[in-house]
């Protein structure tokens, strides 16, 4: 009984590695984290943008952006959070742009802290 306990024990974990395995390479980030938590922040708050305020949330980003001032990681995730959350908005109103409301919403999650500041030296 011992021995076919241990040959069904040791088959589930052969069978399941590959599973496991897969599961350890997708690994988060810190920045990963705090874009995650900002979007879980924001996402109630920004869907009831109006279009006014989505457009002075764009044109603050990119004007800060352009400062010689350099946004914090948090301040700079934000702004790329939030205007990532009105393409999602944007994707929900209008169903035959969905598609593209997605992709917006993916390049601007995308948008990493370390090229911004390489724009910045």
């Amino acid at each position: 009984m011992r021995i076919f306990f241990l040959i069904t024990t040791f088959c589930f974990l052969l069978l399941d590695f590959p599973s496991v395995a897969v599961s350890q390479q997708k690994v988060t980030t810190v920045d990963g984290l705090l874009k995650e938590t900002l979007y879980l922040k924001h996402k109630k708050e920004v869907l009831a943008y109006s279009m006014k305020e989505h457009d002075a949330l764009f044109f603050e980003f990119f004007q800060k952006q352009n400062d010689k001032a350099v946004l914090t990681k948090k301040e700079y995730y934000t702004y790329t959070v939030k205007i990532a959350i009105y393409s999602e908005k944007l994707g929900l109103l209008y169903k035959d742009k969905k598609a593209e409301a997605e992709r917006t919403k993916k390049e601007w999650l995308d948008r990493n802290y370390q090229d911004y500041l390489d724009t910045k030296k």
